[in-house]
């Protein structure tokens, strides 16, 4: 086991390469209104956020406190429960009636926040914008299969695929599957027109859209910069809460929306506040300025659990942390250098000496409770011994220097000066370089990366969203596979476990190719880390924590006060 003395001493290694970070102003003010004592009697619930959202436009990033802030907004047509088992959201029941059909009946009687109905028109809108390569989306490989939602009737759709694709259902629960109102759609798109001063009317567009061809994409890179105006700033979805106001880098506002359709809610509003700081989230957390406290980082678990009057959940997760190659430099293209780094890392050491033991170690790219894991896999073992043997048959015998990148989370970076001095030890000299998120995401989304460190996390709990994007070729960059990693045999077997509609045939390749991930190594799997979330129960109760860590508020409530 790591002592955790070693992270800080080595810390002082760390070549700091820092960008322009979230402001921490205002952060041990308290926001909105306190609970209610009386339970069910309504109020507001504080959280307290490490991070700011995006953007509140379902299509316009595939960030994890964008997609918390979201949910809560945008139903989709599918849900995950708390266990990630799929239910009925928009849609009260699906089913494959082709290979490439998915009928699904949607649910009547519901309204958006603008007090529209909701129908199949608005599942058309919102699929067909995803799709739409005027706006760009980073999440359009979770769609991109679809070619056409033909309605069937006002509480019907089909979804015709370009293939057979068995986990549309799974990729229709992701946030980013939230339905819009056709009419917020509708106001985003005339504004871009607007703004680009096009001449196109906005049905001549959408029939241009249908058409395809060189007309519409001229129209499309024409108005793309523009797109997402309204949808970025204005909300209109059928969840229980409702955007009320929004400070970037402070704060979002959420109200709950009394016609809701799918429960009761027991508070009135939620404020999404951004702290950054784990230690000031955690005092706001012990004197009441927020109920809840999300991604703790390990070390500060034991204060929370010792807290008397706050709570620690954890949840098991299906993130992975790994270390990431760029592959389209030297000397990362050659399999015996990846195989010594791979070698050379203690994974079990890094979840001790970094996480304090909560997790476990990644014997692939996936976690155990992501469908299409197989534990019978041969997973790289720590052996330094072998680690110099293998960088001695490499291009670079004589070892290298190199640089590894990572963001500003603190246990990322201990990973990362853990990493460093293994490396030392089979002649690796490694420079640890630290950005701000946005610059870090934008920077290895553009290859100028040697090594990195990141997480994804497999929110579908499928193995098509937690390899595909990773490791298919068709998504260098931006859309997850910042390791430029190209194999035609695991770009084959992506395909083929996408599209079997056999559940059988789909393990089969998802087993061949995890395989393949870990024999070849364009990332060492570190591990899956458990998500963790403090909570103030003077204020609230009945907070859940999903594997994907989402705060699940379905069942919260206030806190009795005691006599």
């Amino acid at each position: 086991m790591v002592k955790r003395g070693f992270k800080y001493f080595l810390l002082l290694t760390v070549v700091l390469v820092l960008a322009a970070c979230s402001s921490d102003e205002n952060v041990d003010e308290a926001a909105g209104g306190e609970g209610s004592t009386e339970e069910g009697a309504g109020g507001t619930i504080n959280i307290g956020m490490s991070e700011d959202m995006v953007t509140v436009d379902p299509h316009g990033s595939n960030d994890s406190a964008s997609a918390q802030i979201r949910r809560n907004i945008y139903e989709s047509l599918i849900f995950q429960d708390e266990a990630l088992e799929l239910t009925p959201g928009l849609a009260t029941e699906w089913e494959a009636t082709e290979d490439n059909v998915w009928n699904f009946k949607l649910r009547e009687g519901t309204t958006f926040h603008s007090g529209q109905e909701f129908t199949a028109a608005d599942v058309k809108a919102t699929i067909d914008r995803v799709n739409d390569p005027a706006v760009a989306s980073q999440v359009a490989f979770l769609y991109e299969m679809i070619e056409e939602v033909e309605i069937v009737g006002d509480y019907e759709v089909n979804l015709h695929t370009e293939y057979a694709f068995a986990p549309l259902p799974a990729h229709l629960s992701h946030n980013a599957g939230g339905i819009m109102s056709k009419d917020l759609i509708d106001r985003d798109y005339q504004a871009a027109l607007d703004e680009a001063g096009s001449d196109v009317t906005l049905e001549e567009y959408y029939e241009l859209r249908e058409e395809g061809g060189e007309e519409f994409q001229a129209v499309a890179d024409e108005i793309s910069e523009h797109i997402g105006s309204v949808t970025g700033a204005e909300t209109d979805g059928t969840n229980h809460l409702q955007l009320a106001d929004r400070s970037p880098g402070d704060s979002v506002t959420l109200s709950r929306f009394d016609d809701f359709q799918n429960g009761e809610r027991e508070f009135d509003e939620v404020i999404f506040r951004v702290i950054p700081e784990t230690q000031a989230r955690l005092a706001e957390l012990d004197t009441g300025g927020i109920d809840i406290a999300n991604e703790i980082d390990t070390a500060s678990a034991e204060r929370i659990q010792n807290g008397d009057a706050t709570e620690l959940i954890e949840s098991e997760s299906v993130r992975m942390n790994y270390l990431g190659f760029n592959m389209e430099k030297e000397p990362f293209d050659d399999p015996l250098v990846r195989q010594a780094i791979a070698h050379a890392v203690d994974r079990d050491e890094i979840i001790n000496g970094v996480y304090d033991g909560y997790g476990i170690t990644a014997q692939s790219p996936l976690a155990p409770d992501v469908w299409g894991y197989d534990e019978g896999l041969e997973s790289i073992d720590v052996d330094v011994e072998r680690a110099k043997e293998l960088l001695s048959e490499s291009s670079q015998p004589d070892g290298f220097k190199t640089t590894l990148w990572v963001n500003d989370d603190a246990a990322i970076v201990d990973s990362a000066v853990y990493i460093q001095n293994a490396l030392s030890e089979i002649g690796i000299t490694v420079e640890v370089q630290q950005s701000e998120w946005g610059a870090f995401l934008d920077q290895t989304a553009n290859g100028e990366h040697d090594m990195f460190i990141l997480g994804w996390t497999t929110v579908t709990a499928d193995a098509d969203y937690g390899l595909y994007a990773l490791f298919h070729s068709k998504n260098f960059g931006a859309p997850g596979n910042r390791s430029f990693y190209k194999n035609e045999e695991v770009d084959t077997l992506l395909d083929e476990g996408r599209t079997n509609p056999d559940e059988a045939g789909r393990q089969d390749a998802y087993s061949e190719v995890q395989q393949i991930l870990i024999d070849d190594s364009p990332a060492v799997y570190l591990n899956h880390t458990s998500f963790l979330l403090g909570v103030n129960t003077d204020g609230v109760s009945n907070i859940g924590l999903d594997p994907v860590g989402n705060i699940r508020l379905e069942n919260a409530s206030f806190s009795t006060e005691e006599e």
